[in-house]
């Protein structure tokens, strides 16, 4: 790394503290984010609930959450985003071309979902799951690809909060708007009206243009250079020093998140939580927590430095797996007992947004930004949505709620510490690529 390090905590008063957050970049940043969250939330939360009403059973409910290991396989394709100039539209940029391709992508997926009925075809249902989470998986790419690019590395953690501010407004709105429509016009149409949410990505891309650190890969031509294309990313990765324990860091330190937020609906239906009740103290309570907890974030980045930021942010995200085992003992309809428990948990997820998504930016080499950011994006959150569809919903029937979110506390802890013992080891500072360098 060249000059100030990236870790180095920074001084300022709250309006050194406001103003990077108003700057042109991280501004595109929280609309690629709003973009970014409302496929995910469309295969989230808002299908978990639209088939546990459609009388569907707790397994397949959480056998659903493979839809999201599409996600997972992003990297099998990030490379065609860094290298492959597309036709026509290519003159407008390969980052910007490629944004309103995956955006119109995402949009017919939607729509396609919106369509299927689960009560007439389960099956049918489960693979237009699958075709959304193909197009949000590959909006993604080219979203984070974008994102990384457009920011300077001083503004990485800024703009991840920014980015994380957009996702939470875009999945939200999207599963609010979904859940108010659907008692109303029906899922269909609640579906239909949030592919609005496909647009601010497109239209931030169009404004702001192609980004000044984009560096397009070295061409190579034939089957022997298409494959270094396709693995050169990788290659570059593992060659720096603890890559390989970055990697199982990057596997382990959301599992028991991933275990927690892909059932916790199943737990809200079977409390007795009208949509309503979910959309007020939830996503409502819950969303003005996160967008607190994402500003905290950035403060702490700012104060603390990356490292020490990162682990504070792993234990509150590990300890909020606890509220959801206290709000499960409670059990009744008990509203501000769920409002506190999402309240701590968007406020801890809405710091490590920030701060865990920082270091993950910093991580990647400018001229692979799309192909190494899928791999740390998907490698992020594998192991927690295999394990959750395909045993989540047995071992909630098996051990109860209370046991299984006491369980995901537990699992969450080995992550914790081999990130401490990184930092000890000096191994984070050696794993910084070309994003996080810092002139000066």
């Amino acid at each position: 790394m060249q000059g100030r390090s990236i870790d180095e905590p920074r001084a300022g008063g709250w309006t050194a503290a406001i103003r990077p957050y108003l700057e042109p970049a991280p501004l595109a940043a929280l609309a690629v984010g709003i973009s970014s969250g409302f496929p995910y939330a469309m295969i989230g939360a808002t299908l978990t609930t639209r088939l546990a009403q459609a009388g569907i059973d707790k397994k397949s409910v959480t056998t659903f959450a493979l839809a999201f290991l599409i996600y997972n396989f992003k990297p099998l394709w990030a490379w065609l985003v860094d290298g492959v100039r597309l036709p026509l539209i290519g003159r407008l940029g390969q980052r910007v071309s490629w944004m309103l391709v995956a955006g119109v992508l995402v949009i017919a997926a939607v729509a396609n979902l919106a369509l299927v009925d689960p009560r007439a075809s389960l099956w049918w249902t489960a693979w237009a799951a699958v075709f959304v989470g193909f197009a949000g998986a590959t909006y993604d790419i080219v979203i984070d690809a974008y994102r990384i690019e457009v920011l300077e590395p001083e503004q990485l953690a800024v703009g991840a909060g920014m980015s994380q501010y957009g996702w939470r407004i875009g999945s939200t709105a999207a599963a609010s708007l979904a859940l108010l429509l659907a008692g109303r016009i029906g899922w269909s149409g609640g579906y239909l009206a949030c592919t609005v949410f496909a647009l601010p990505a497109m239209i931030a891309a169009l404004i702001l243009g192609e980004p000044k650190r984009h560096r397009a890969p070295t061409e190579r031509r034939g089957i022997r250079g298409a494959t270094i294309a396709i693995i050169g990313p990788f290659l570059e990765f593992f060659r720096r020093r603890g890559a390989f324990l970055v990697l199982l860091f990057i596997l382990l330190h959301k599992i028991g998140d991933t275990l927690t937020t892909l059932t916790v609906r199943l737990l809200f239906n079977d409390l007795g939580y009208s949509n309503d009740a979910i959309a007020l103290y939830d996503v409502g309570f819950g969303f003005w927590a996160f967008l607190i907890g994402i500003f905290i974030g950035g403060l702490l980045y700012a104060r603390m430095g990356m490292k020490r930021s990162v682990l504070l942010s792993l234990w509150l995200m590990a300890l909020t797996n606890l509220s959801f085992a206290g709000l499960a003992a409670a059990g009744g309809n008990a509203n501000w007992t769920m409002a506190a428990a999402m309240c701590f948990e968007n406020f801890a997820s809405g710091i490590g947004g920030v701060t865990v998504i920082a270091y993950f930016s910093a991580l990647c080499d400018l001229r692979f930004t799309a192909a190494q950011f899928a791999l740390i994006s998907a490698a992020a959150s594998i192991v927690g949505r295999l394990i959750t569809g395909t045993a989540a919903g047995r071992l909630i029937e098996a051990i109860g709620y209370v046991d299984y979110y006491l369980l995901t506390t537990a699992i969450a802890l080995p992550g914790i510490f081999l990130f401490w013992w990184m930092m000890r080891m000096g191994l984070i500072d050696d794993s910084i690529g070309s994003a996080g360098e810092v002139e000066g």
